[in-house]
C-alpha cells in the first residue's frame, strides 16, 4: 500500500513523486514510457520554471547537459516588440529526451519508485473511492497496487481523468496546428516569437547545438503543412526580414514532428482518492510555452497539497480544493490571453496590451509554489 500513486513520469509525475518522496511518503511512478524517450514540446521553460529547478536542487544538472541559457528574449506581436526582460536564472530550452529522463532519475533518487514501461488499463474503485491502479509492466504481467491517493500526470488524454470522469469547465475549442524541426548552424541569440499575419513562428536554441524552428497556423492549414513541413516553415520564415535567411543557412536535423491541437480546458483536478497534475488537469494552446512551467508549478502546489493531507494537518479535501484555487488563479491571466492570441494567429492592439501586462506580471511573481 504506497501512500501515493503517480500515473505519467514527465514534467509534472517526476517532480511531483520527488517532492512527495522527500516529504518521507512512499511513492509509485508509473509511464508507458522508457526514458529517455521524446514528446511533442514547446521545449519552453520560462524563467519562474528555472527557478523552481533551482529551489529543487536540480537547476546545475539540467544545465550541466549543454542547454544554453535564454540570456534575450524577443518577442514581436503584430509588428510591436513586447516587453521580455530575462532575469536569474534564466529561461531555458532543453531536449525532451534529456530533461524528462534527468527528472525521472531524479524522483528515484528521492526514494520513488519508478516502473518504466507500464500501463494502466484499470482505475479500480472501493467504496466511492479510487483505489490503485490496474495495469501491466514491461513484461507483459498483470500488476494491482493500491495507494491512498492516485494522481493522474498522464497528459491531456489522461486515463485517470477519462476513469474518474473529471468534470471539464472553461474550455475553449481549438483553433491551431503547428510543426516544428531541429536545425543545425541557426544563428540565434536567443528566444524568438513572431506572431500576426495568421501565423506564428518560434526560435528555441537548445542542447547540442540545435535549434528548434516551429510555426503555427490556423487549423484548417494542418493537410497543406503536411504535405512539406520544412517548406511551409521556409514560406512562413520569409515573411520576417533576415529569418528566412538564417532557416536557409541552416541545415535541418531528423524528421519534423506536429501536431492537429487540441481544445483549451480546465478539469476538476481532485475527488475521492484522486487528483490531477500539469496538461491532465489544464491544457492550453501551446503558443505561449506556457505548459512545462505550470506542469513544475503544479508539482510543488500539489506535493505540499497532498502532505497536508496525508500528515492529517488539514483534510485531503480541503488541501486539494486549496490546491485547485491556486492552480487556476496562477494559470488564469495566460489562459485567458493565449485564448485570445491563438483565435486567428492575428492579435489586435488591445490584445497585444494584454499580453504585455500579462508577460510583465510573469517577470515579477515570486517563483514560489
Amino acid at each position: 500500500m504506497y501512500d501515493a500513486i503517480v500515473v505519467g513520469a514527465r514534467c509534472a509525475g517526476s517532480p511531483l513523486a520527488m517532492l512527495l518522496a522527500r516529504q518521507g511518503h512512499s511513492v509509485l511512478v508509473v509511464d508507458r514510457a522508457t526514458f529517455p524517450s521524446d514528446t511533442l514540446s514547446t521545449h519552453f521553460i520560462t524563467q519562474e520554471g528555472s527557478a523552481m529547478l533551482q529551489d529543487w536542487g536540480l537547476l546545475d544538472a539540467v544545465m550541466a547537459t549543454g542547454v544554453p541559457p535564454v540570456k534575450h528574449q524577443l518577442m514581436r506581436v503584430a509588428g510591436h516588440r513586447m516587453p521580455v526582460e530575462p532575469t536569474a536564472p534564466f529561461a531555458i530550452c532543453p531536449r525532451r529526451t534529456i530533461l524528462d529522463k534527468l527528472l525521472v532519475d531524479a524522483a528515484a533518487a528521492a526514494g520513488a519508485e519508478v516502473r518504466q514501461g507500464f500501463t494502466v488499463d484499470e482505475v479500480p474503485f472501493e467504496d466511492g473511492r479510487v483505489a490503485g491502479i490496474r495495469g501491466r509492466d514491461r513484461d507483459r504481467a498483470e500488476v494491482t497496487e493500491r495507494a491512498h491517493i492516485v494522481i493522474g500526470a498522464d497528459g491531456k488524454d489522461s486515463v485517470i481523468a477519462r476513469a474518474v470522469e473529471a468534470p471539464e469547465y472553461n474550455t475553449v475549442p481549438n483553433t491551431t496546428c503547428g510543426y516544428y524541426a531541429y536545425f543545425s548552424g541557426f544563428e540565434a541569440a536567443g528566444v524568438e516569437l513572431y506572431l500576426g499575419g495568421k501565423q506564428a513562428l518560434f526560435v528555441f536554441p537548445t542542447n547540442d547545438g540545435l535549434t528548434c524552428l516551429g510555426v503555427e497556423r490556423p487549423a484548417d492549414q494542418l493537410d497543406d503543412i503536411r504535405r512539406d513541413p520544412e517548406a511551409s516553415m521556409q514560406l512562413g520564415f520569409d515573411t520576417v526580414p533576415g529569418l528566412g535567411e538564417r532557416m536557409r543557412a541552416a541545415t535541418r536535423i531528423g524528421k519534423p514532428s506536429g501536431f492537429a491541437g487540441r481544445e483549451s480546458f480546465y478539469r476538476k483536478p481532485w475527488g475521492p482518492g484522486w487528483a490531477l497534475a500539469g496538461d491532465a488537469g489544464h491544457h492550453k494552446d501551446p503558443l505561449m510555452g506556457q505548459g512545462m512551467t505550470d506542469a513544475f508549478r503544479d508539482a510543488g502546489s500539489l506535493a505540499a497539497a497532498i502532505d497536508h493531507g496525508l500528515s492529517g494537518r488539514v483534510s485531503m479535501d480541503e488541501a486539494l480544493a486549496t490546491f485547485q484555487t491556486n492552480r487556476d488563479t496562477a494559470t488564469a491571466m495566460m489562459y485567458q490571453i493565449t485564448n485570445m492570441l491563438a483565435k486567428d494567429l492575428d492579435p489586435a492592439p488591445e490584445t497585444a496590451q494584454m499580453l504585455a501586462m500579462g508577460l510583465s506580471s510573469q517577470s515579477t511573481a515570486p517563483a514560489k509554489v
